[in-house]
């Protein structure tokens, strides 16, 4: 009995004893299985997160970031020790005591996690800083086994590889705290829009709250979690020594002033300029490093004119929509439950932050009452909103969903524009981009028309025929015959015959009147004597087009171009000639700080010399020249006529040294003006994305030069208008009461104009216009040309469309 007793015992050890070996072979291949593809953990001593690249305006403005994760990438020595002390108090107070692993912290976990579980609260997993650093940086998401164990091993070897300062500052540019923040700088801002000195102590104390699980305490949604969670931080930070009581206590009494949702930039009027910025930065660096590279780049935005570039064009446009009716309602409600809601889908455009929707309860004659969606509260709209909605087709009615504005005590009635349009100012010495707002709303419509919009520019590009003339043979105040013309190759067959507004003719005039009062048939015949090939050249040397067919209809503005490129190449006017590329992006810089493109290339040998009562250094001029400095300054001085007796009469208020050139393209589908001083060249564009007639009468005189009017009073304060540089070679004459300039020996044409001046007189054009207007109403006009400053030419089939061709 004994023997085989023992002869069981010994079976059953060596079946244990090979249980045990399985188990083990079990565990090992596990462990293999486990631990083959770890990382390797010495990588990570020059390892940097994927960072935000960051856009700023020429004065320090923050305007926006480029990212896939909002993340600004801080060195531990950036990192207040109160913010530093929070998140050790939260997560990992042993830090700087335990080899990765927190053998205690793990046993109290464990130990909690029995009642965690009775409870059905949430169970603690006892990472340390160490782990979440492995976890976040190292590790992809896999079984919670698998991954726990690969956290201990990583752990133990990044604490061999790493100080614990670098893991921190892994850590708190690793970690992710909501609102797409990863790292506590971002988080900083965009939770309180602040850098990390500025903290307070409970605001530290909040982000250490966050990273459990941002959702479960977020600001708005969770404010109760939120306060307590932070409030259980600070307790820890004070069990922890490292603030007092009294601190504590105080910290805790305070609100959570944090934001309802995070904002990219504190300045907002610079989307279209933005992300123009930012497709120019992918085309020089590509989408992988703009996204992640962390760049900071500096741009030529100047804050100020970009919001009056933004203020201008969104009242110009709305000041057009208001001209031509209201057009209804955009929804209807019922009044059931839930109706505000459903109204407060319709987004009103966030530049108009006082804009909001309403419904309309009762309609009686010139009064109507409304309630609002978001408050509920009632009001009534304002008498001469009402009329303007009474006027129209579909005036308002029970029920009609709106957006109205607080206005003194009751509201205004307000639409989104239907039109668009777009403005672009440039700095003609640099070409440097001060603003640039490529439509009425980028939220409503990121469409950037001053880049992207391919329009016909009509009159606006007048002046380059008349710089191609200036070029040669012509001056000012040469004489060039106003009377009808023909060309074969119109519409059906018959003759191409451009023509005034006016219909009328004015026999012999100077170079001057014909630009100043945007004469047609003076420019096509201007055109023809000067050959359309020497134009396209020039004008494609000066950057107004691409490319153009050399066609006589083209001088009236028929070749496409874009706000953006015709305002760059009327710098060439105001910098004495020179061609300058314009540019947004002055200069980037990597992570590190290293200059990786700067935008003004040009040499300077001398400028590190010590100074010693020398002369400066001087800069060359950048751009290159284009057309003689007197040409341009001959264009310059008749577009001031332009402003001063001419097409643009609207914003002579101004004051003097201010040029510019109206367009309007045929059937009115397009309005320009570009202006400049000799320190800001303006383009303004309006129109609709489907090229459909703005209407009788919206010539550029009345509906772009108004918006460069308002845009420049701004621009004209912090860059006054001053003459404009006279060519040191010209030769001045007086002619006819202005000072004219004449290139050497070009002078003998000289003589007083033996043309009679026009009935209409010269000094406000615009509103003789106008008179013209109503003094043929009625006529066989057509309705379209009654309302504008010049009839449209009809432009011949076999030259281009018969819907092209330029105004005034």
């Amino acid at each position: 009995m004994v023997k085989i007793a023992n002869r069981w015992f010994v079976l059953a050890a060596m079946a244990m004893m090979g249980a045990v070996a399985a188990a083990g072979v079990v565990v090992a291949v596990y462990a293999a299985y486990v631990l083959h593809d770890l990382p390797d953990t010495s990588e990570l001593a020059n390892y940097r997160p994927a960072t935000a690249t960051r856009v700023y305006a020429g004065d320090g403005t923050l305007i926006g970031e480029f990212s896939e994760q909002r993340r600004i990438y801080v060195t531990y020595n950036q990192v207040p020790d109160q913010v530093v002390q929070a998140f050790l108090a939260a997560e990992d107070s042993s830090f700087f005591t335990h080899g990765g692993i927190d053998v205690s912290g793990v046993g109290r976990a464990m130990f909690r996690n029995v009642f965690n579980v009775v409870s059905g609260n949430r169970l603690e997993g006892g990472s340390t800083i160490t782990q979440q650093v492995a976890k976040n940086v190292l590790l992809n998401d896999e079984t919670k086994l698998n991954r726990k164990l690969k956290e201990a091993i990583l752990a133990t070897r990044l604490e061999t590889v790493l100080s614990k300062e670098q893991l921190l500052e892994l850590y708190v540019n690793e970690i992710y705290l909501g609102y797409r923040s990863y790292g506590v700088a971002a988080a900083a801002y965009n939770y309180f829009g602040k850098s990390l000195d500025q903290l307070t102590l409970e605001e530290a104390a909040y982000l250490a709250a966050l990273p459990k699980g941002p959702s479960n305490y977020h600001p708005r949604r969770r404010p109760e979690a939120a306060i307590g969670r932070r409030n259980w931080v600070l307790g820890q930070m004070k069990d922890a020594g490292f603030i007092t009581a009294e601190q504590r206590d105080a910290a805790q009494a305070r609100p959570l002033n944090a934001r309802a949702a995070p904002r990219r930039a504190e300045y907002a009027d610079a989307d279209f300029f933005v992300e123009e910025a930012r497709r120019r930065a992918i085309a020089m660096f590509g989408t992988e490093e703009v996204n992640r590279g962390g760049y900071y780049l500096r741009t030529t935005l100047d804050p100020e004119l970009q919001s009056a570039a933004r203020v201008a064009l969104m009242r110009g446009l709305e000041n057009y929509d208001r001209r031509h009716g209201w057009r209804g309602a955009w929804g209807e409600t019922d009044f059931a439950d839930g109706w505000q809601a459903e109204a407060l889908r319709r987004q009103t455009p966030p530049e108009r932050r006082t804009w909001e929707s309403a419904a309309v309860e009762s309609v009686s004659g010139n009064t109507v009452r409304i309630r609002t969606a978001k408050d509920n509260r009632a009001g009534t709209l304002i008498g001469s909103d009402v009329i303007w909605s009474n006027n129209s087709r579909k005036p308002l009615k029970r029920g009609d969903l709106i957006f109205v504005e607080p206005q003194g005590g009751q509201y205004g009635l307000r639409q989104v524009p239907a039109v668009n349009g777009a403005l672009v100012a440039i700095e003609p010495q640099s070409g440097r981009v001060l603003a640039m707002v490529g439509g009425y709303s980028y939220a409503l419509s990121s469409f950037n028309r001053a880049t992207q919009a391919r329009r016909q520019s009509g009159s606006a590009y007048k002046p380059f025929v008349y710089a191609a003339a200036l070029e040669g043979d012509f001056t000012p105040v040469s004489i060039v015959l106003d009377a009808p013309i023909s060309f074969p190759g119109g519409a059906g067959g018959k003759p191409w015959t451009p023509s005034n507004y006016s219909r009328r003719y004015y026999g012999p005039q100077t170079l001057r009147r014909g630009l100043e009062l945007s004469r047609n048939v003076m420019t096509v015949r201007l055109a023809q004597a000067v050959g359309m090939r020497n134009i396209v050249e020039l004008s494609k040397r000066m950057g107004v087009v691409d490319d153009m067919d050399a066609n006589l209809a083209m001088s009236l503005g028929a070749g496409e171009t874009t706000p953006y490129q015709i305002t760059a190449a009327y710098a060439a006017f105001a910098n004495g000639g020179r061609r300058v590329d314009p540019y947004l992006i002055e200069v980037v810089q990597d992570r590190y700080g290293k200059t990786i493109q700067r935008a003004d290339r040009r040499n300077c040998r001398e400028c590190s010399r010590s100074f010693s009562g020398q002369e400066s250094p001087r800069l060359e001029d950048r751009g290159r020249q284009v057309i003689d400095p007197i040409t341009a300054y001959q264009i310059t001085s008749m577009l001031e006529g332009v402003v001063q007796r001419g097409t643009a009469a609207r914003v002579r208020n101004l004051g003097p040294h201010i040029a510019g050139k109206t367009g309007t393209t045929n059937e009115y589908r397009s309005a320009w003006f570009v202006g400049y001083s000799a320190d800001v060249v303006v383009g303004v564009f309006v129109g609709f994305d489907d090229n459909r007639s703005l209407g009788g009468g919206e010539a550029g005189a009345s509906t772009a030069v108004p918006i460069f009017g308002e845009f420049m009073q701004t621009a004209l304060q912090s860059r006054p208008a001053r003459p404009f540089v006279r060519p040191k070679n010209a030769i001045f004459k007086t002619v006819n009461g202005i000072e004219e300039a004449f290139r050497p020996g070009t002078e003998r044409e000289v003589r007083a104009d033996p043309v009679r001046v026009e009935p209409t007189g010269p000094q406000n054009y615009y509103d003789v216009l106008r008179r013209e207007q109503e003094a043929k109403a009625g006529a066989s006009t057509p309705a379209s040309a009654q309302q504008s400053g010049n009839t449209p030419a009809t432009a011949p089939r076999k030259e281009v469309p018969d819907d092209l061709s330029g105004l005034y």
